[in-house]
């Protein structure tokens, strides 16, 4: 298979390979819902080495900085209480923590969420977090212009590997709000 955007010595459908998947995204791949079809979502083994977006792009394709996504997890904070939310932005962005976060969390105070609770409540790993097999309960902020790209690369949940997602299935996902403005 071709991977549908950058130059990927090797592409694969997500579900035939979810043993190079964590757990919660392999799980979320194997009982996929919505009306892009799982086998539209493909995985691409990348280098860690090369994980720095300047070195990434470089080495697997100019165009794919206009075409990747960060998935952030972010803690709204209200009278004590701590609510944890997940964002997507272009990686060309950043997220709006103080406005459109805090807003759309009703939070007094918003910030990105301390790497051990990003990573212990997901079950990925730090780098590699992707809005796909987040826990069911979490809001996932999706900026609109990661909807309107036919292709956007993501985390795989691992630092190692990302996904080839269509934009649009970011929108179907458990928790998904898509918002515009979110990416600044």
């Amino acid at each position: 298979m071709r991977a549908p955007i950058g130059d990927f010595p090797q592409a694969v459908a997500a579900p035939d390979c979810l043993d190079e998947l964590v757990r919660p995204v392999a799980e979320a791949v194997r009982h996929w819902r919505g009306s892009v079809p799982a086998e539209q979502i493909v995985y691409v083994d990348t280098d860690p080495q090369w994980a720095d977006t300047a070195t990434f792009v470089e080495h697997y394709g100019r165009e794919l900085l206009e075409q990747s996504a960060n998935c952030v997890v972010v803690a709204g904070k209200r009278g004590g209480e701590s609510r944890l939310a997940a964002c997507l932005v272009l990686s060309t962005t950043r997220v709006d923590v103080n406005g459109v976060v805090r807003r759309r969390l009703d939070a007094r105070k918003a910030s990105f969420a301390p790497m051990d609770v990003a990573t212990g409540e997901t079950g990925m790993e730090y780098g590699g977090i992707t809005p796909i097999g987040l826990p069911k309960n979490w809001p996932v902020l999706v900026d609109s212009a990661v909807v309107d790209l036919p292709y956007v690369l993501v985390g795989s949940g691992r630092r190692r590997g990302k996904l080839l997602v269509p934009g649009k299935a970011f929108a179907e996902l458990p928790g998904a709000v898509v918002v515009d403005g979110l990416g600044v």
